[in-house]
């Protein structure tokens, strides 16, 4: 039986991730990831403390039974929201193009061969 596969030729990976476009791409990733994670973190970190050791202030009323403390437990899942969403936007239009342009010249390459 014959082989109908098209032959194409293996990709040098260490070659793609040593290209400029594909460096570029990484420095977008984590110009965003890293500085959105440490100050996430700070936040998340900030919040667990202040539960931990200022009952006081986490249990100052603001509205009937609604505290400081239940507040920010709430922001915790809003900011969390809300960094998802601005990771996709960025995302969307950032790094999308650049990775879709890479693989579509990949697949050209491994294709002409």
């Amino acid at each position: 039986m014959r082989d109908t596969a098209p032959s194409t030729t293996p990709i040098d990976f260490a070659e793609v991730e040593s290209s400029e476009r594909f460096q570029r791409l990484r420095r977008r990733h984590r110009s965003f990831v890293f500085p959105v994670a440490v100050l996430f973190l700070l936040w998340y970190f900030a919040y667990v403390l202040l539960a931990d050791y200022a009952h006081d202030f986490m249990s100052t009323p603001v509205l009937g039974n609604v505290n400081i403390g239940l507040l920010l437990g709430l922001g915790q899942f809003v900011s969390t929201f809300a960094i998802t969403t601005w990771y996709v936007v960025y995302a969307n239009r950032h790094l999308d193009p650049l990775a879709t342009e890479l693989r579509d010249e990949l697949e050209t390459e491994g294709a002409d061969s």
